[in-house]
């Protein structure tokens, strides 16, 4: 049977956004309790995180889907789940979120002098060792200029993160998002002599007896990723961690076998072990393409382009082999003298 209506009527075929009551009613601020609740899962963390009492919050909910005339979400013993329709909504205000977010940002950047807040989506390894360590030179040049430094929400998306610049592992795939390869980040198993004195020294041939800190972020089962998943199937993890920070920590403390940037040796605490892992993932430099017309985004853009090009020895195409140079050394040599214009190339 054919569908009796007209679907590009939008009379007969409207959305629950769709009803004008929402825009002409005083009900921007259930929408925006929703939200808080969508993202925070829980009645009493969106309530924390608003400010107000779990009552008015269960109030504005039960009050929008008596508006919507459908159920946004129930609870479970895991915590709130979305319905359906909920999800729908729920995509459609973050959305709205992301493009008031930038409007904001569009509104406030300086267009007549480089000044104002840039904010930086990256790992907590990249920023702390190497953003870091060079922003009071960058400062020298452009002192007006603020940094947001901020950990990734999605690291697939750039929008989730609601930044002008993140720092990447592939190329951007959303629209108006510009997408630049700068250099490579080579992973290596490392351990420490606290680990040798607990388990010895690990080699190709017995990796069956020792084992691994390891963590969400390599399980993929790709190529990429097979050496260290064959690595740690033949002997087992130890602990898991999903904060990187954490991660090296437990490295460090002799906990297990792990998975490093090759910066991290620039501890001599971490010793780089030969059992046939090297895995290499492509920096890239995401950044709004609007946003890039702004002269402070532009700045912070071309400065970090720089500073995590090939260049860097750290960031270089190859392994870096033999006596590994300290970070601070690395980066004042390369870059004592580097004019940081800020202008589009």
């Amino acid at each position: 049977m054919s569908q009796p209506f007209d679907q590009s009527n939008r009379a007969l075929n409207r959305t629950l956004l769709d009803d004008p009551r929402i825009l002409s009613g005083p009900f921007w601020a259930e929408l925006r309790v929703f939200l808080a609740v969508a993202k925070s899962k829980s009645f009493n963390k969106a309530a924390e995180e608003l400010g107000i009492s779990q009552p008015t919050v269960s109030r504005h909910v039960h009050r929008l889907q008596d508006l919507m005339g459908c159920q946004l979400l129930s609870s479970s013993n895991s915590g709130v789940v979305l319905t359906e329709r909920g999800n729908e909504l729920a995509k459609t205000l973050l959305e709205l979120d992301d493009r008031l977010f930038k409007l904001s940002r569009q509104l406030r950047a300086e267009t007549r002098a480089a000044e104002g807040i840039v904010h930086v989506s990256s790992t907590e390894a990249l920023a702390g060792l190497f953003i870091v360590p060079n922003v009071a030179a960058f400062n020298e040049h452009f002192p007006n200029i603020r940094l947001h430094l901020k950990n990734p929400i999605n690291l697939v998306t750039f929008r989730e993160n609601q930044a002008d610049i993140a720092l990447r592992f592939a190329p951007a795939i959303e629209k108006g998002v510009e997408s630049r390869a700068v250099g490579y980040v080579h992973l290596i198993p490392v351990a420490t002599h606290a680990y040798f004195s607990r388990y010895g020294m690990p080699t190709k041939d017995n990796l069956e007896s020792h084992c691994f800190i390891d963590t969400e972020y390599y399980t993929a089962r790709t190529d990429l990723w097979n050496s260290w998943r064959d690595a740690v199937d033949r002997g087992h993890a130890a602990h898991f961690s999903d904060n990187s920070y954490a991660y090296s920590f437990m490295v460090k403390s002799g906990l297990g076998i792990g998975l490093l940037g090759s910066y991290a040796l620039s501890d001599p605490e971490f010793v780089p072990l030969e059992i046939g892992i090297h895995i290499r993932l492509p920096l890239y430099l995401h950044a709004d393409g609007e946003r890039l017309n702004s002269k402070p985004v532009r700045a912070v853009h071309d400065w970090l382009a720089e500073l995590f090009s090939m260049r860097n020895p750290w960031f270089g195409p190859e392994l870096t082999s033999g006596i590994f140079p300290t970070i601070s050394g690395t980066l004042s040599q390369i870059y004592s003298g580097t004019p940081f214009s800020g202008e589009p190339e």
